[in-house]
């Protein structure tokens, strides 16, 4: 069912992408993959083997642990090596002496309904699914009632450490490394989208989910949500809206309709975090700016403001340009029509001009206001896109405010 033509020669991707749609036609969504949960212990070890070996047709890279390895990998599962815990979990770090690597095991719990199906849908896609900018899944383990999935170990955490959560004896990430970080998750959203066959929808994109390695190259974790895109004449997936509030699109909120431009909201919001150093729900501050999508819609608007909107650990230190084309960027993603929203390709062009070039941008004069007609600069087509789309927003903003006066 979720065999993609990634990674593939072509006569191999004609054969696997046929595979696929029969397979798509013959079987119900991975959502019918819940039933795991009403399975009896003894039985559900088997059951699960049993699928990953159906829908995923041999292709299974993943190596099967079992419970007695990755209890001597995390020392017992001591608590000294627990690296986190998230709505589905435990995660700790183990050392897997046979492959001599450091691993994250995440421990699911046993209890929970959507921990059984996130389990088999996260191995399915992590094993059928490769791309740099996604976490490798070394392994997983069901033995009896355990759910154990055992990704590579990513040195840095993940992005909120460095962005939301940020320790003192951490120093805050730099303008570029921002951009950089922003870049590598955006790939990695791109080849969801538009190079799986059928296409992903993440559906929890978040800075908790982006995990960082020893050099902030950035990797998508946790697909245990995620959803095969609609193929055929559909255009869209209906579905139970789950996720992280905050980070959910309007439409796929209020419908539960799912395309791959609810994921573009997603980046947006999170690229917004990357930008201001602000949570998108932060009840801390004042009521006004609880909210982060709604304290920054009025500001897209007046690039007299723009400097409000900037992490002040970051010191001042960017270029006024980058910035001004970041928000253009961030903007587009957060636009309330799904239609109007960028591909996650013409995303990945405007950031890898914006973590690549700061020389350039600072010869061009980055530390003053970009002026009307400076700000597209060498820049590709897809970011003068995003930038004067803003500034025709802007405009017409300003043409209101007059006609009103």
């Amino acid at each position: 069912m979720i065999c993609f033509s990634c990674c593939l020669s072509s006569e191999d991707k004609i054969q696997t992408t046929n595979s696929l749609k029969k397979s798509i036609q013959d079987t119900k969504s991975i959502s019918s993959f819940a039933n795991i949960s009403i399975k009896t212990d003894s039985s559900r070890r088997r059951y699960i083997a049993e699928e990953i070996e159906k829908y995923g047709k041999g292709n299974i890279s993943a190596q099967t642990f079992t419970f007695h390895d990755l209890a001597l990998a995390t020392k017992n599962f001591d608590s000294e090596c627990l690296l986190g815990e998230g709505g589905f979990g435990k995660v700790y770090k183990g050392h897997i002496d046979s492959k001599n690597i450091d691993v994250a095991v995440k421990q699911l719990d046993r209890n929970g309904f959507q921990g059984n199906r996130e389990f088999l849908v996260e191995v399915l896609l992590l094993s059928l699914l490769h791309h740099p900018n996604l976490v490798t899944l070394e392994g997983y383990c069901s033995d009896g009632d355990q759910r154990i999935l055992v990704y590579e170990f990513m040195s840095n955490g993940s992005l909120e450490d460095h962005l939301l959560e940020l320790s003192p004896e951490k120093r805050p990430l730099d303008w570029i490394t921002r951009m950089k970080i922003a870049e590598g998750a955006a790939r990695g959203l791109e080849y969801l989208h538009e190079t799986a066959n059928p296409s992903v929808i993440y559906r929890d994109f978040k800075a908790s989910n982006i995990l960082l390695d020893e050099n902030f190259n950035p990797k998508l974790s946790d697909f245990g949500l995620a959803k095969l895109g609609p193929t055929g004449e559909k255009t869209h997936v209906s579905t139970r809206v789950m996720g992280t509030y905050g980070y959910c699109a309007p439409e796929y909120a209020s419908t539960g309709q799912l395309t791959t431009k609810s994921d573009v909201y997603s980046f947006g919001v999170v690229f917004l975090e990357i930008i201001t150093g602000r949570r998108v729900i932060d009840s801390s501050r004042p009521s006004e700016e609880q909210n982060l999508v709604v304290w920054a819609t009025p500001l897209f608007r007046d690039k007299k403001k723009f400097h409000l909107m900037v992490d002040p650990l970051l010191g001042g230190d960017y270029p006024m340009k980058a910035l001004y084309q970041a928000l253009a960027i961030a903007a587009m993603c957060l636009q309330e029509e799904a239609s109007t929203r960028p591909l996650m390709s013409d995303v990945v062009t405007a950031l890898e001009f914006l973590s690549g070039n700061k020389t350039d941008l600072e010869a061009e004069g980055g530390e003053e206001e970009a002026t009307e007609d400076d700000h597209t600069f060498k820049s590709p087509p897809a970011l003068q896109s995003f930038t004067s789309r803003l500034e025709r927003a802007e405009s017409n903003d300003t043409n209101a405010v007059r006609e009103r006066d």
